[in-house]
């Protein structure tokens, strides 16, 4: 927030800050118009191939799960890696096709969880999200300090994860639960004020065809914010078949 007020104050040759905010705007909306397109079609094919038993027990019932478990994992770090080398158009697909083999991945929910609980917790999930990412928007509160620190509890709630796949505790399996949407939570308002920062920061130098690349990651962090959020949420609030 204070690189946002600093650019806003700038001197000599700063873009006026009426255009800056006019252009936040529409920078956000292009944001959460790709994390919610995005979302959307998760959501679809989750549900379609959920509700499928046939295709459930093709993905899930063979090596193949595997494969619709880990591509998403690997498509992201692939995005990250090879954006500035993309097209916008280009990374707009990867973005879209990323989030149709989250659907794929997460669509097991459907045999496990009731859907009237899923919807509960995405109903949930929506209003938490809107909430933090408004904070994130509007606080005059500088929260990029919390970077590195909800970094580290990313990882060390992936440790533990994985160790228990092998003790299958359930006191450990909620704690992380808990754990996952505080973190998710943090990130949430931290991503949405570096998106705002970042923007105001590369609008300065009037760099239009990264604003657009930013954008499509931008959606990627808050679509994945709000996914692991409904996710741990969903492993406590979720009502069993």
């Amino acid at each position: 927030m204070a690189e946002y007020e600093t650019v806003r104050r700038a001197g000599a040759g700063a873009r006026p800050a009426a255009h800056i905010d006019e252009g936040l705007r529409a920078h956000m909306n292009k944001v959460y118009g790709l994390m919610s397109t995005g979302m959307f079609l998760t959501g679809i094919i989750a549900y379609v191939v959920g509700n499928n038993d046939a295709m459930l027990a093709a993905i899930f019932g063979s090596p193949l799960k595997w494969v619709v478990m880990f591509a998403p994992l690997a498509v992201v770090f692939g995005l990250s890696a090879g954006i500035n080398r993309m097209s916008e158009n280009t990374a707009r697909m990867v973005f879209y096709g990323f989030s149709a083999l989250m659907g794929l991945s997460i669509s097991s929910i459907f045999a496990v969880y009731t859907g009237i609980s899923i919807a509960n917790t995405f109903f949930t999930t929506a209003v938490a999200f809107g909430g933090l990412s408004l904070y994130g928007y509007t606080t005059k509160r500088d929260i990029s300090g919390w970077g590195s620190f909800l970094i580290m509890g990313v990882i060390g709630l992936l440790v533990a994860s994985i160790v228990n796949i092998w003790l299958g505790s359930p006191a450990i399996a909620f704690a992380v639960s808990i754990l996952g949407v505080l973190i998710f939570a943090g990130l949430t308002a931290y991503d949405t004020q570096k998106i705002k920062n970042e923007y105001v920061i590369h609008a300065q130098n009037g760099e239009v065809e990264w604003l657009g690349k930013a954008a499509i990651m931008g959606a990627l962090n808050l679509y994945l914010d709000f996914l692991n959020m409904f996710m741990f949420l969903l492993s406590f609030m979720g009502n069993r078949e």
